[in-house]
């Protein structure tokens, strides 16, 4: 597993992380407890130290899972936990923003995970307008100064708002959606990112496993599945479901990605490869349902770079082909 620096905090983390959206729902049939330690477990076992969670992911429950694995893993004093707030039903937006909440949800995600400071605390995709206001930023330097916190960031929509982030001079880390159907970012903020020594984290580089190549026109989901009851955005951003592709045309994509693949790797690991290419992505969140696809996430951190050629002929297919059937805010 190859590390790489997190912006410019001094720390350095895998460049393969584990999301753990799954362990709180919203992926069809739930993650026992036991799965949810397994899934933590053979990441690290594969050289895995970041992993990504927030307080919304089963109302606590990812949050509370880590913070087990954390006091009984040989591990745990070298991994980073990334955590998130902001979009919690208790009380629910937008008092969600207003400092004493904000406050309350850190110190409550502190408990669950068991630690003395949070190593990343994110704004979980809040509105344009509070953050372009700025009192959400200023009571999480409060919280850094109590120690609280040691970094802080933000996930996001679009690149609008991770501009409006940039802003922040102290800015630890964006959160992004960032995938071969999703190449925005590339032109929009990696520069100044690296300029600014802000960690980029990558969420959904599978596109919710369309990019796994698995899945078929008939294929269903569960009703719990936000891959079913999200499909068309009905619930959230629908970017956060297949990268804002209507599925079927998703399909259609990945399918002729399939003859691009390098010998030797699969198409998600080809997905995954593709992210790591460039040099202003910090580290990528996969999420995985078992073990077995969280080793094999991992191992995408040893294959080769693409080459230029493939890299080349992946822009000129996203500008041609997908660009214009993405929806939702990006």
């Amino acid at each position: 597993m190859q590390q790489r620096n997190f912006g410019g905090s001094g720390v350095t983390v895998s460049e393969i992380g584990v999301g753990t959206w799954q362990f709180g729902g919203d992926w069809g049939a739930e993650v026992s407890d036991d799965e949810a330690l397994a899934i933590l477990a053979a990441s690290v076992d594969e050289g895995v130290t970041f992993f990504d969670t927030a307080d919304i992911y089963g109302l606590g429950r990812s949050e509370s899972l880590i913070g087990r694995f954390l006091k009984q893993s040989r591990m745990a004093d070298k991994i980073f936990v990334a955590t998130k707030l902001g979009r919690g039903p208790t009380p629910g937006w937008p008092d969600n923003f207003k400092t004493a909440m904000i406050r309350k949800h850190a110190e409550a995600s502190l408990k669950r995970l068991g630690v003395e400071a949070l190593d990343l605390e994110q704004l979980h995709c809040v509105p344009a307008g509070e953050l372009r206001r700025g009192e959400v930023f200023e009571a999480l330097r409060a919280l850094k100064r109590e120690g609280k916190i040691k970094q802080f960031g933000a996930s996001v929509e679009s690149m609008d708002e991770a501009l409006i982030c940039l802003e922040q001079p102290d800015l630890g880390a964006l959160q992004i959606i960032f995938n071969i159907f999703r190449q925005k970012p590339i032109s929009t903020i990696f520069e100044r990112a690296k300029r600014q020594g802000v960690a980029i984290i990558v969420r959904l580089p599978l596109a919710s496993g369309l990019l796994s190549g698995k899945f078929t026109r008939r294929t269903k989901f569960d009703a719990r599945d936000h891959r079913n009851y999200n499909r068309d955005g009905e619930k959230f951003n629908v970017g956060e479901t297949f990268a804002g592709l209507p599925f079927e045309k998703g399909v259609e994509l990945t399918d002729a990605l399939k003859p691009l693949v390098p010998n030797g790797m699969t198409l998600p690991q080809m997905a995954l490869r593709w992210c790591l290419d460039f040099d202003a992505v910090s580290v990528l969140i996969p999420g995985a349902k078992n073990a077995l696809q969280a080793r094999e996430n991992a191992a995408s951190s040893d294959l080769p770079p693409l080459s230029p050629d493939l890299h080349k002929r992946l822009r000129t297919w996203y500008d041609r082909q997908v660009a214009e059937h993405i929806r939702g805010a990006y």
